[in-house]
Order: C-alpha cells, then structure tokens, then sequence
C-alpha cells in the first residue's frame, strides 16, 4: 500500500481494515480496484489532517478518528450517489437526535427513505451510528442493549425486504 498512515498509532491492520471498508463501499467507483480504493482511503485520510494533528497531541482521542473516518465517507458516498442518475439514495444518521433509533422514529425515518426510493430500479440505504446510538461507546455493552441492536438490525433489513418491490434493487449499508 503506497498510502502513509492516517492516524499516529495506527496499525497495519487498522488500515488494512479502512482499505477493504473504503472498497466495499466505493464498489461501483473502484470496480474492486484496490489502487483506486487506496486513492479515495488517502483522500479522507488528507481531509482529517486536522484531526490527526490533535491526536498526536492527545494520543487518548485516538477513538474519534474512526467516527471522523467513517463520517467523511458517508459525506463523500452521498455525494457521489448524488451525481448518479437513475440511481436512488437516501441517507439515514440514527444519531440524528436522542429518539431517532428506538422502532417508533426509526419506522417513521426508514419509510420516509423507502418511499423516496421507490421509483428506481437501483438503488443505496446508507445507515450511519445505528451502533453507537444503541450501544454508547462511553457505556458499558449490556445483555439489553445488545439484543436491543441486533433486533433494530433485523428490523431494518425486514422493512426494507417489505417495502421494496421484489424487481428493485436495494443495497443496504450500515455504517
């Protein structure tokens, strides 16, 4: 990998990991290209340059370089949906307020998206923080709210699978 490493105490693997992510996601773009994933994993890298800067001054914010990441990805993965035409997208951030991912707002929010979604034949659901909304990185992960995330990711694949027509098709992709 030609890229320099984003974060001070990053590992290998770590980016690594963020190459394979950066791929997967940029499928239609890369084409499975490692080389043209490396190139957009560098340019988010470059964009938290800031960001970088403050953690190697305060190596214990380390963990906020991942949400950064995963952030700047969203952001540029809806812009790049934006420019293609004959192709829905629709963006949900379940940390949008306190109550966006408990099944009653989290319904109203994903209908919303599908109907928008309806008329294409293809078409992208990006989901973003469903995890950290049920599952708070600064609390501790408890038998409750674990059953509580695994039960809104099925419930989110299940009303998508309802709500989209058997000829469409939906990319579904948890961020």
């Amino acid at each position: 990998m030609s890229g320099k490493s984003a974060a001070p105490a990053e590992t290998a693997r770590e980016e690594l990991r963020r190459l394979h992510f950066i791929n997967a996601l940029f499928a239609r773009l890369t084409g499975h290209d490692l080389y043209l994933a490396q190139q957009i994993n560098d340019a988010i890298a470059f964009s938290l340059t800031e960001l970088t800067e403050q953690i190697r001054e305060h190596p214990e914010s380390a963990a906020r370089y991942d949400d950064a990441f995963n952030a700047a990805a969203a952001r540029l993965l809806t812009r790049f949906f934006a420019g293609q035409p004959g192709h829905g997208f629709y963006h949900w951030d379940a940390l949008t307020t306190l109550t966006s991912a408990t099944p009653l707002f989290a319904r109203v929010e994903l209908m919303s998206g599908l109907k928008k979604l309806a008329p294409f034949r293809e078409s992208t659901l990006l989901i973003t923080n469903l995890r950290p909304a049920l599952l708070p990185p600064a609390q501790r992960e408890t038998v409750r709210r674990r059953r509580d995330y695994e039960e809104a990711l099925a419930y989110v694949q299940d009303l998508a699978a309802a709500r989209t027509a058997p000829s469409a098709d939906l990319r579904l992709l948890f961020l």
